[in-house]
């Protein structure tokens, strides 16, 4: 991380018992390296951090690209739907009216079930000779 060879860490070594003295030497030490350890684990937090953060902006580039296809997929959906529903009415709308007969054609068979010439003549049909008979 620094570059610091052994020969460096000996000199640096060798200077702080000398300014700090052997006596005050092992607990300047001991703090140094609670120190260091509490700035390894905050720089661990802050990449822990960072890493985090990324991987949510990743995610929510991901979640809007497939927000976006969702709604692209269902707008040519809707629009196929409707193509084909116009389609649809198109060619259904000739073949009801083809299908369809004419009114006066519907007149006609209404008016001769109600006067039959087997009634006006008095020819009993089936039904009405079981009647007669029961």
């Amino acid at each position: 991380m620094f570059d610091i060879g052994f020969s460096e860490i000996l000199v640096i070594a060798i200077v702080a018992l000398i300014v700090i003295g052997p006596e005050r030497l092992p607990k300047v030490a001991r703090t140094l390296g609670h120190l260091f350890g509490r700035m390894q684990r905050y720089v661990n937090d802050v990449k822990a951090d960072i890493s985090r953060e990324m991987e949510l902006e990743e995610l929510r580039k991901l979640q809007a690209s497939v927000q976006d296809a969702a709604r692209s997929i269902e707008q040519s959906v809707t629009k196929e739907i409707s193509s084909t529903e116009s389609e649809l009415n198109s060619i259904a709308a000739p073949a009801a009216d083809a299908a369809a007969p004419p009114p006066a054609a519907e007149a006609a068979p209404a008016a001769a079930a109600t006067s039959s010439p087997q009634l006006e003549l008095g020819l009993d049909t089936s039904d009405q000779a079981a009647r007669k008979h029961a």
